[in-house]
């Protein structure tokens, strides 16, 4: 019965970790990440509007009796 000749797997395994390294950096390099609230408002204020760009707060009814 033949014997598995193992001789070469060392360097197999060896070779294979920085290649699957590189294409995960390859394809992480290529993904777009999704920008901060904070960062979008810069890029959204390209309309002209006629009210102001400020937040309001706005309450319920029933939240007001609970806070006094």
């Amino acid at each position: 019965m033949p014997q598995l000749n193992t001789s070469t797997w060392f360097i197999t395994i060896i070779t294979m970790l920085p290649t699957l390294y590189l294409i995960m950096q390859l394809k992480l390099l290529n993904t777009n990440y999704h920008l901060l609230p904070s960062q979008k408002i810069s890029n959204v204020r390209m309309f002209n509007t006629s009210w102001q760009l400020k937040w309001t707060k706005i309450y319920l009814p029933h939240s007001q009796s609970q806070h006094s």
